[in-house]
């Protein structure tokens, strides 16, 4: 008969390992709020920027709420798995960015549009700031997406789009294009409110509240120049409506608009200095093609403005 030998700790079978219990990830610090309508070129540029970013801050995820663009936005999708998109039928970027929010139990958030390219420590400053003011406006600088010299329309952007500074700190509200704050402020304001200028709405709505507004310069993205005088007429245009149902429509306040169209009018001659003496501007060509451009739109503006008072709409 053979001789038992007793297994040794080589020759014993390996005890089987129990699998390691499956654990969910933290929930989100922060969450960016991208809104997006049918501009897959810009967005695309905005995530690339976004993405090393990310990448560093596994705490914070990013959210595009698209408005049922009828582009094909698979390509992006593939490019940046890790950014979450959902579709938000409702037309407007105020729509979009309340679905963002209702998408993410993130306690921070940061409102970031589809066209606007985040400094390189656009997060990190995010963190670091978060929880210091009720609402942070950062610095919003402009870019040309066309070679020089500037058109009318890029040179009037130039000089005068996004004064985030002024805007926070003069009119007390900052741009959607780059905010943060918290979902116990917005939960606390309500959500934006589609067919007002949702910017000036949303922060006069929470300071009223008594929630603090600061500006930060740290905090910078940066915007395209619109690139022709149909893209700045129909920006203004949006915002000029969207201005007077903030004004209100009653009697009162219609009178009270069309007097504002004057003024709209005049300062077009008072900014002209603004333009023509403008450093911003490389040569006497784009300061001519700043001018005009701002004294068609003021004009165009109050136009606009008049019609909205007599017709109420």
């Amino acid at each position: 008969m053979s001789e038992v030998v007793p297994p040794t700790p080589e020759t014993d079978p390996a005890p089987e390992t129990a699998p390691a219990p499956q654990t969910d990830p933290a929930p989100p610090r922060l969450a960016v709020i991208i809104p997006h309508y049918n501009d897959p070129e810009r967005l695309g540029r905005c995530l690339s920027a976004l993405a090393p970013q990310l990448a560093a801050h596994r705490d914070v995820e990013a959210v595009v709420a698209d408005n049922a663009s009828p582009c094909d936005l698979g390509p992006l999708q593939a490019a940046h798995p890790g950014v979450r998109f959902v579709t938000e039928p409702t037309k407007g970027a105020a729509a979009a960015r309340n679905r963002g929010v209702a998408e993410t139990t993130a306690p921070l958030i940061a409102f970031l549009d589809s066209d606007c390219v985040p400094a390189p420590d656009w997060l990190e400053t995010a963190l670091r700031l978060a929880g210091k003011a009720g609402l942070t406006g950062g610095r919003v600088d402009t870019f040309d997406e066309t070679p020089p010299p500037r058109s009318g329309a890029e040179a009037f952007e130039t000089v005068f789009a996004f004064h985030q500074r002024s805007y926070v700190q003069d009119k007390g509200f900052s741009v959607t294009a780059n905010l943060l704050t918290s979902r116990a402020v917005f939960d606390d304001v309500g959500p934006l409110i589609v067919g007002l200028s949702e910017d000036m709405d949303w922060c006069f709505r929470a300071t009223a509240r008594g929630h603090d507004l600061v500006y930060a310069d740290e905090l910078a993205v940066s915007h395209p120049t619109r690139q022709d005088w149909a893209a700045l007429a129909k920006k203004w245009k949006r915002t000029t409506l969207e201005g007077f149902h903030l004004n209100g429509t009653s009697p009162a306040a219609r009178v009270k608009w069309a007097l504002r169209a004057g003024v709209v009018l005049i300062s077009g001659l008072a900014h002209l200095p603004k333009v023509l003496g403008s450093d911003k501007l490389a040569s006497p060509l784009e300061r001519r093609r700043g001018a005009a451009t701002l004294l068609r739109l003021r004009a165009a503006r109050a136009g606009w403005m008049l019609g909205q008072a007599l017709r109420g709409a």
